[in-house]
Protein backbone atom coordinates (compact mmCIF):
# COMPACT_ATOMS: atom_id res chain seq x y z
CA UNK A 1 0.00 0.00 0.00
CA UNK A 2 1.39 3.22 -0.72
CA UNK A 3 0.64 6.66 0.84
CA UNK A 4 -2.21 8.15 0.02
CA UNK A 5 -3.85 5.53 -1.75
CA UNK A 6 -6.79 3.86 -0.21
CA UNK A 7 -6.88 0.31 0.86
CA UNK A 8 -7.40 -2.47 -1.33
CA UNK A 9 -11.24 -4.03 -0.08
CA UNK A 10 -9.63 -7.38 -0.91
CA UNK A 11 -6.73 -7.35 1.64
CA UNK A 12 -8.17 -8.20 5.35
CA UNK A 13 -11.34 -6.98 4.62
CA UNK A 14 -13.33 -9.37 6.59
CA UNK A 15 -17.56 -9.28 6.86
CA UNK A 16 -19.35 -10.07 10.73
CA UNK A 17 -23.10 -10.44 11.61
CA UNK A 18 -24.08 -7.77 13.85
CA UNK A 19 -23.62 -7.53 17.79
CA UNK A 20 -26.06 -9.43 19.91
CA UNK A 21 -28.67 -6.36 20.71
CA UNK A 22 -28.00 -4.75 17.38
CA UNK A 23 -31.48 -4.61 15.11
CA UNK A 24 -32.66 -3.58 11.93
CA UNK A 25 -34.92 -0.39 12.25
CA UNK A 26 -38.61 -0.71 12.21
CA UNK A 27 -38.78 2.00 9.04
CA UNK A 28 -42.29 0.62 8.66
CA UNK A 29 -43.67 1.44 11.93
CA UNK A 30 -44.78 -2.38 11.91
CA UNK A 31 -44.33 -2.62 15.72
CA UNK A 32 -45.03 1.39 16.61
CA UNK A 33 -47.56 1.23 18.55
CA UNK A 34 -46.09 -1.03 21.00
CA UNK A 35 -43.01 0.94 21.13
CA UNK A 36 -45.45 3.94 22.21
CA UNK A 37 -47.25 2.04 24.67
CA UNK A 38 -43.86 0.93 26.43
CA UNK A 39 -42.16 4.93 25.72
CA UNK A 40 -45.41 6.15 27.48
CA UNK A 41 -45.20 3.67 30.51
CA UNK A 42 -41.48 4.78 30.57
CA UNK A 43 -42.27 8.84 30.76
CA UNK A 44 -44.95 8.01 33.41
CA UNK A 45 -42.62 5.97 35.47
CA UNK A 46 -40.02 8.93 35.51
CA UNK A 47 -38.29 6.46 32.69
CA UNK A 48 -38.40 3.70 35.71
CA UNK A 49 -38.47 0.35 33.14
CA UNK A 50 -39.67 -2.50 36.15
CA UNK A 51 -43.44 -1.07 35.87
CA UNK A 52 -43.11 -1.16 32.02
CA UNK A 53 -41.94 -4.82 31.41
CA UNK A 54 -44.68 -6.29 30.09
CA UNK A 55 -44.93 -3.46 27.72
CA UNK A 56 -41.53 -4.50 26.63
CA UNK A 57 -42.02 -8.07 26.28
CA UNK A 58 -44.77 -7.05 23.65
CA UNK A 59 -42.92 -5.08 22.23
CA UNK A 60 -39.87 -7.52 21.59
CA UNK A 61 -42.63 -9.99 20.52
CA UNK A 62 -44.00 -7.93 17.80
CA UNK A 63 -40.62 -7.44 16.54
CA UNK A 64 -39.40 -10.94 16.80
CA UNK A 65 -42.94 -11.57 15.28
CA UNK A 66 -42.19 -9.47 12.42
CA UNK A 67 -38.66 -10.29 11.34
CA UNK A 68 -37.00 -7.40 12.82
CA UNK A 69 -34.93 -9.30 15.54
CA UNK A 70 -34.14 -12.79 15.99
CA UNK A 71 -36.06 -14.94 17.93
CA UNK A 72 -34.79 -15.69 21.33
CA UNK A 73 -36.13 -17.43 24.46
CA UNK A 74 -37.53 -14.81 26.99
CA UNK A 75 -35.52 -15.93 29.44
CA UNK A 76 -32.35 -15.02 27.77
CA UNK A 77 -33.88 -11.75 27.61
CA UNK A 78 -34.90 -11.62 30.89
CA UNK A 79 -38.73 -11.56 31.04
CA UNK A 80 -39.79 -14.92 31.16
CA UNK A 81 -41.61 -14.63 34.36
CA UNK A 82 -44.04 -12.25 32.52
CA UNK A 83 -47.28 -12.46 30.38
CA UNK A 84 -47.53 -10.55 27.12
CA UNK A 85 -45.72 -12.81 25.22
CA UNK A 86 -46.52 -14.64 21.74
CA UNK A 87 -49.22 -17.50 23.67
CA UNK A 88 -50.72 -14.53 25.66
CA UNK A 89 -51.30 -12.33 22.48
CA UNK A 90 -52.73 -14.43 20.13
CA UNK A 91 -54.98 -16.52 22.37
CA UNK A 92 -58.40 -15.12 22.44
CA UNK A 93 -60.79 -15.17 25.70
CA UNK A 94 -63.35 -17.81 25.95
Amino acid sequence: MSFGRPPSINVGFKTSPPDRGSFPLDHDGECKEQMMQYMACLRKNSSESTPCRVMSKRYLDCRMTKGLMERDEWRNLGLVNLEGGSAELTRTPS
